[in-house]
């Protein structure tokens, strides 16, 4: 005989159930869920009709499971193929049109880039992604391994959209006048090596259904390898900071580095190297920390200056140099460039002979001029008198040590110009006429002796 609480017992047991598994639907239900519900819905439809549609054509068991996969696979290539022409109908074809009408220069860098080309690439390989579970469903080992092919190369995608991006903001970027100096190429080196080296931990999470957190945390025991490895990377870019923070080199800058027989223009900053132009047009290739732990010459500032340094000397043999006698006096004294100065030294130096008594018999008694002294003072005075010489910047004349060359006459002063061209004619318009000069002042210039010199000193 049945009780009330037999029977309500149950009741009871079969509602707190209903309550239970209701809590617990609750609890779980949150978007992604939704979501996922959709999908398996619409993938669940899809199959039906595919295999209702079958079944009316007499389709049925295995037959209809292999049929059902190959429609399904068929369409979702066709509609892959579709999707990806028309993305790249709207991004190349629209978008290129009106980034060629803009006036903007980033828009255009994007179609150099081919960013719009690489998503479109995106675009059907998302719609493969989603369709591969629904064609596969019957075969969850291939659907599973084919999903993870997709994601691979979706992931591929996305990091070449990235890299293609980098490289249109460096073009944008370097086309800024103050920062068309800067190593704007290593940061964005340094950029794409991070990118790759995440896009790569991405890969071989979903490969091998490991955490990415898992694969960075293992990575920390290869840290001295990976050192190693990128040894020149991490110098380069420790240099490539250092030389930007200290603006040591900047691109067109004319540096000179013999250890390397580096002589030119800086034309590229790298992450690991720096390109120089030689003048010869050949291209040195210098590693960036070089220019931290090696010496190396910068012209920039002569080129910021006001001038282009001169230094150069004319060797006078020892024996033409003489004092100067009542006759060579005379015929220098017909000098334009030094004549008053020749009068007035002349004077001076009578007046303090004759003051002091010195008996002028003997040449070398008191005060006499030479003619090195009266040749460097004209040098002095050509310059001065010389359009192309910057007198606002150093000018001087001056006598170095005597040598086994004879006695160096050295120019020291700058040009008005920094341009390379013309800075060897003045300099060589200089001593064309100073060569020829020193004769005039009964001086000899110093050379090694020729083979004529040679053949002259037997006949005699």
């Amino acid at each position: 005989m049945m009780t009330a609480s037999s029977i309500v017992e149950p009741v009871l047991m079969d509602v707190t159930a209903q309550n239970a598994v209701t809590d617990s639907a609750t609890t779980s239900f949150n978007s992604n869920n939704v979501v996922s519900a959709l999908d398996s819905l619409q993938s669940e439809a899809l199959i039906n009709w595919t295999n209702e549609t079958l079944g009316a054509a007499g389709l049925e068991g295995n037959s209809q499971m292999y049929i059902r996969t190959i429609v399904l696979l068929t369409a979702a290539v066709g509609i892959s193929f579709v999707l990806w022409w028309l993305t790249r109908k709207i991004l190349i074809e629209v978008i290129h049109g009106v980034a060629h009408k803009s006036k903007t220069k980033w828009d255009d860098y994007l179609v150099k880039n081919k960013v719009f080309s690489a998503i479109a690439h995106l675009v059907p390989f998302l719609f493969l992604d989603f369709m591969i579970q629904t064609v596969f469903s019957s075969f969850p080992r291939i659907a599973e391994f084919l999903i993870m092919a997709t994601d691979i190369v979706i992931i591929i995608i996305v990091l070449y959209v990235i890299i293609r991006t980098l490289n249109t903001a460096k073009d944008v970027l370097v086309e800024k006048p103050r920062l068309k100096d800067k190593p704007i190429e290593s940061y964005f080196q340094l950029a794409k090596i991070v990118f790759r080296g995440l896009f790569i931990i991405l890969i071989i999470s979903v490969a091998f259904k490991i955490e990415p957190l898992v694969i960075l945390t293992s990575m920390g025991a290869l840290t001295a390898i990976l050192i190693l490895v990128f040894k020149d990377t991490i110098l380069g870019f420790v240099g490539s900071i250092q030389l930007a923070a200290n603006d040591m080199v900047r691109i067109g800058d004319w540096i000179t580095m013999e250890k390397y027989g580096a002589d030119g223009d800086v034309i590229e900053i790298n992450l690991a190297t720096v390109k120089v132009q030689n003048f010869d047009k050949t291209i040195t290739t210098i590693p960036t920390y070089s220019f931290i732990s090696d010496s190396f010459k910068n012209w920039r500032g002569m080129l910021d200056s006001d001038g282009r340094r001169i230094v150069r000397s004319i060797h006078i043999k020892i024996h033409s140099i003489k004092f100067c006698s009542p006759e060579l006096l005379s015929k220098i004294g017909e000098i334009e460039l030094i004549r008053d100065y020749i009068d007035q030294k002349e004077g001076e130096i009578l007046d303090y002979n004759k003051e002091n008594e010195i008996n002028k018999s003997v040449l070398l008694n008191g005060r006499n001029q030479t003619n090195i002294g009266i040749f460097r003072y004209y040098i002095q005075q050509y310059l001065e008198q010389n359009p192309a010489i910057n007198d606002s910047m150093t000018l001087m004349v001056r006598q170095l040590d005597p040598s086994d060359k004879g006695v160096p006459i050295q120019l020291y002063t700058f040009t008005k110009t920094h341009d390379w061209v013309e800075y060897e004619l003045i300099m060589a318009d200089i001593f064309d006429h100073l060569l020829a000069a020193v004769p005039f002042f009964d001086l000899e210039v110093f050379e090694q002796p020729a083979g004529s010199d040679m053949r002259k000193l037997a006949q005699q």
